[in-house]
């Protein structure tokens, strides 16, 4: 039997055409000792229907952990995708983020207890988004500046998460002027490290519910170590509907006592105190 070293926690709703993509990509890892868990915010039949049909066709062991669609309860089923997680040692990403094959080596490499570590994406436009198969995912050519580029790709400074290697990722890394944060679509951590925070704050909504527990952990004495340049995953656009001003306003007040009262552990967690 394979061992299971990491577990992945991929969050998805009603989006299975992208998130066939990211399993795909999942597949191509130089890093094999993981598990995949689908942290699915109430997705109908056809992402289970999906998620069933890769199950069998992947080279890596999928959970589907589902609730009832109640809106955006993200931050609930993350938990729930938390705990029933097999691993110590736990990555977090959307299901809308396409993994290069050495973005889970890298995790692997770079971690250290009494640390998270931090990534970031590289934004796609919707064109460029629609047109990867999954061929352009096996022979990871899709994550070639001159690819991205033929199909429309503009040049920009940020394509250097692309392009950059040895000492200038390392550098690029290191002068980054956005700061290390716990980041849903590219974060990892000690599972006992994110059990002891009690996990995200089911209170959270859309806007900023995932940097909420870093600041937490930040709280508890973890520091965080920047992969921005490192660990690279390609995000595919997709509208965001669910955004509503209130929510964000409600996020921002939480976290404002998160870093005011120092708190390093939710009552409003996995486990309700």
């Amino acid at each position: 039997m394979r061992s299971i070293d990491t577990s992945v926690i991929i969050s998805t709703y009603n989006n299975p055409k992208w998130l066939q993509k990211v399993l795909w990509s999942f597949n191509q890892q130089t890093f094999t000792d993981f598990e995949v868990v689908i942290a699915d915010d109430g997705s109908n039949d056809e992402t289970k229907l999906l998620i069933e049909a890769m199950k069998a066709k992947m080279n890596y062991p999928i959970q589907h952990i589902w609730h009832e669609d109640n809106g955006f309860q993200k931050t609930i089923i993350l938990n729930k995708a938390t705990v029933a997680s097999k691993s110590h040692y736990l990555v977090y990403t959307d299901g809308d983020c396409i993994a290069r094959a050495d973005f889970l080596q890298v995790h692997n490499d770079r971690r250290e207890e009494g640390y998270f570590l931090s990534g970031g994406y590289f934004k796609l436009p919707m064109t460029i988004s629609e047109l990867i198969s999954e061929e352009d995912i096996i022979t990871q050519r899709c994550f070639e500046i001159k690819w991205l580029k033929k199909h429309g790709l503009k040049s920009s400074f940020k394509n250097n998460k692309i392009t950059a290697t040895g000492i200038k990722e390392l550098l690029l890394n290191t002068l980054t002027p956005t700061t290390a944060t716990w980041n849903g679509h590219n974060a990892s951590g000690f599972k006992a490290d994110i059990l002891k925070a009690n996990g995200y704050d089911e209170r959270m909504q859309y806007g900023g519910e995932d940097r909420e527990l870093g600041e937490r952990l930040f709280n508890s004495g973890i520091k965080a170590k920047q992969i921005r340049y490192s660990a690279i995953c390609l995000h595919l656009d997709h509208e965001r509907g669910y955004v509503k001003p209130e929510m964000i306003e409600k996020n921002k007040a939480i976290r404002e006592t998160t870093k005011m009262q120092k708190v390093t552990r939710t009552p409003y967690g996995i486990e309700k105190l």
